[in-house]
């Protein structure tokens, strides 16, 4: 039988096969506690543009594979709000909004994907800065909770999933498809 640490890292690991990414990825911390990870993204377009994307488009841009039924998703920019994907009569809540500031900080807290599933807990923060023409997203995600296996091998994990997803909002915005 196949351990579900090792399903895990094989699962997102062949979902990562076929992508390649650029953005500015660390693994910034890690302990028997939990793991922080950080990507960056410049995006040639104004906070306001990348926050209208990220927060009001999330259904064009998130990669579906990376979702439970490839439904719906929707975040709702208020504290108490809902990262959320509803397909038919399923719905799961990825993440609760904890932190507004638009334009400038989206806070989500929970367990992206399988995270959740294995009881692992985070504080994800999307902080946007920059200028009128250009706004460098930075995402970090703060981990932590039990995970039997150790974080070496989930953590570098994780973090190039979150800087796929990341690099596929800068494309969006990039490719001009906001409305």
């Amino acid at each position: 039988m196949i351990h579900i640490g090792r399903l895990l890292k094989l699962s997102l690991l062949l979902g990562l096969s076929a992508i390649s990414y650029t953005s500015h990825a660390k693994v910034e911390a890690m302990s028997s506690q939990g793991f922080i990870i950080k990507n960056q993204q410049q995006i040639e377009a104004s906070a306001t543009d990348v926050w209208h994307a990220l927060t009001g488009q999330v259904d064009a841009w998130w990669p579906k594979d990376h979702s439970w039924w490839q439904g719906k998703l929707t975040i709702e920019a208020v504290a108490g709000g809902c990262f959320c994907e509803t397909a038919g009569g399923n719905s799961a809540q990825h993440m609760r909004i904890t932190y507004v500031e638009p334009g400038t900080l989206l806070r989500m807290t929970g367990g992206l994907g399988p995270l959740q599933g294995l009881g692992l807990y985070g504080a994800l923060d999307w902080q946007l800065t920059g200028q009128a023409s250009h706004t460098m997203v930075t995402l970090t995600y703060r981990v932590h909770g039990y995970y039997p296996d150790g974080f070496d091998g989930l953590a570098p994990v994780v973090d190039k999933v979150q800087g796929m997803q990341l690099l596929t909002l800068k494309k969006f915005v990039d490719s001009g498809a906001i409305d």
